[in-house]
This record gives structure tokens, sequence and C-alpha cells, in this order.
């Protein structure tokens, strides 16, 4: 289960969702339950998906979800073994589906259960500075360390020989052994998701959690969002300099290092061994291949394959940059 903390409120009926997003099917579908909403990759046979974009035809095509939230363009791309429901907003519709199946996600507010580290079982176990609060569903391991002022909120697992900064906030993430977040984070807070719509802007709920695996240093005011319909991750080894920001679904691999002030929108994908310079921005819905080296400064609109160098803006192969601008 890629989200282990919101309660999931299915199975519900394929009646609701046609009857919420007022679209017609065949009414012998009309009592099939459906057990949950998810991505097209993940999704499973009695699942519902979305399919939003033409860059994910060839996704599209292999999902196993019996429905899809889809554009009359796309349906055409869906297997026969996914009925499309053809709707106006695919997103809006999403975001509204995932709200019935996960009413817990859609709002943020600070956890009022929380208290004090002093009076939890975690007292003689971690050591702790002064101040630090600590929610519900919360597992610390052996050798950890956290800092003054911090508040480790409900729905969070920290492995092994960690340490937590000062003046951090962490909810809704798993951390693996031999992690550093240093001071001033805020990890696995809901994503800068939501829609305009005739003068309001509708919240997209964020079910995904934040994981960020073994080896990993999170900079000081580094901001880390949790994933919309899939997780964010932060792979083995990575190194985040100061004041970063990784959007939700954000994938980042093994063995990559990130200089400060570098803010990667979301859903985009960064490979292994992958160096970004300082103050580069990264569009959303990207693919960063594997041993690529991203220079300061620049601003990455465009995939970029393996093994590249790029610079500028947009980024270009860095031997391009360095002829245009001698």
């Amino acid at each position: 289960m890629f989200n282990p903390f919101f309660k999931n409120h299915g199975p519900i009926k394929i009646s609701e969702i046609i009857k919420l997003l007022n679209i017609n099917i065949n009414n012998k579908y009309e009592d099939k339950e459906i057990q949950d909403i998810k991505d097209l990759s993940s999704a499973n046979n009695n699942d519902i998906t979305f399919f939003h974009s033409k860059k994910y035809k060839d996704v599209a095509k292999n999902t196993k979800a019996s429905f899809c939230l889809t554009i009359d363009a796309l349906k055409t791309f869906l297997p026969k073994s996914c009925l499309a429901l053809v709707v106006e907003n695919v997103l809006v519709s999403t975001s509204k589906i995932t709200s019935i199946f996960y009413p817990d996600s859609i709002n943020d507010n600070f956890d009022d259960n929380i208290i004090s580290i002093s009076d939890t079982n975690f007292k003689d176990k971690v050591s702790f500075g002064e101040n630090v609060l600590i929610g519900k569903n919360v597992s610390i391991g052996n050798n950890c360390k956290i800092g003054h002022n911090t508040i480790i909120e409900k729905n969070v697992i920290i492995g092994d020989d960690c340490s937590i900064g000062s003046n951090s906030i962490i909810r809704n993430t798993l951390v693996k052994n031999n992690v550093r977040i240093l001071d001033n984070c805020v990890i696995g807070k809901h994503g800068f998701g939501f829609f305009p719509i005739k003068n309001k802007n509708l919240r997209y709920p964020h079910i995904g959690i934040v994981l960020i695996e073994d080896n990993c240093e999170i900079g000081c005011s580094a901001t880390i969002d949790r994933g919309s319909m899939s997780n964010t991750i932060i792979g083995k080894n990575t190194y985040l300099d100061n004041q970063i920001h990784i959007a939700h679904n954000v994938k980042i691999g093994e063995n990559s290092i990130i200089a400060g002030q570098v803010g990667i929108a979301g859903s985009s994908i960064i490979g292994n061994n992958v160096k970004i310079g300082g103050q580069a921005g990264i569009s959303g819905h990207l693919k960063i291949g594997n041993n690529v080296e991203i220079g300061g400064g620049s601003g990455v609109i465009r995939d970029i394959p393996d093994n590249t160098k790029v610079m500028g803006y947009p980024a270009k192969n860095i031997r391009e940059f360095l002829r245009v601008n001698k």
C-alpha cells in the first residue's frame, strides 16, 4: 500500500460517482463497486484512475483500472478492459472523487493532539532538546536525536540512527535509517494543488506521503510536499542543500546532489547520480535521466536524457550554451 496513513472510505458504487460528475454510462455498470482511486500505473481491477495528458498515453495503454476519468480525445488510448468516463475537466473530477475516498486528506490543519515527548514512551529512547512535541501514530527508531522546538506530528515513522534538527515540522512521512534532517524543515505538508473555479480555488486532496530513503541529508529550511496520487520520494544517499523545495509526487533517485534554492515542480522524476546547481528550476511532469548535470541558475522545461550536461534557460546542452555565451 503506497499510503499507510489516510483511511480509504471505499468501496463506492460507480453510480454515486457518475451522479456526482453528472455523466452517463451503460446501466449494467451502475452497481459495480470501486475500491480505490489511483494513478494509471498503480491502479488495479475495481479501481478508478485518471488520464489527462497525451504525455501519459503509453502508461494509459497498460492500466489495469476498471474505469478512467478522461476527455474524449484521449479515451482511445485506454485498453478495452478500462471504461472511459468522459468529463469536461479531468483533474477537477479527480479531485472530487478523491475527496469521497479520502475526506481526511483535504485539509491540512495543525495537529491538535500533540503532546510533549517527555510524556511519551520515547523519553528514555530518544535524545531530544527543549519543547519537542509528538503526535499520534508516530514511531521513532533507535539512537535518534531531535532538536529544540521540533514537532513530529501525526503519521510519521522514523528509522534508526536519524538526526532531526531544531524548529522542524514533519508529518505524513516515512524516514528510513541514518537520515539527517537539518533545522527549519517542513516535510509532509499538503502540496500546492488547486484549481480555480468561478472565483474560487478547489483544493486537491493529497493522499500520498513523503518517503526519505536511507543515508539522505535534507538541508536547512527545505520544504518537501507529500504526494497527491503517489508518494514524494527522496532516494538513497541523496543530499539536498539549504532552502530547496520539492513539490508533490516528485521522485529523486539515488546518489544525487542538489544545491541550494533549487525548486522542482510537481510530478517530475529525477534519475540516479544527478547533480543540480544552485537556484536551478525544474518544471513539472518532466523526466531527468541518470547521470545528468544541470548548471546553476538553469531553467529546465523539457525532459533530459541520460548522461547529459545542460545549462541556461531554457536549459540546453552545455557545449551549445558555452558556444552561444562566449
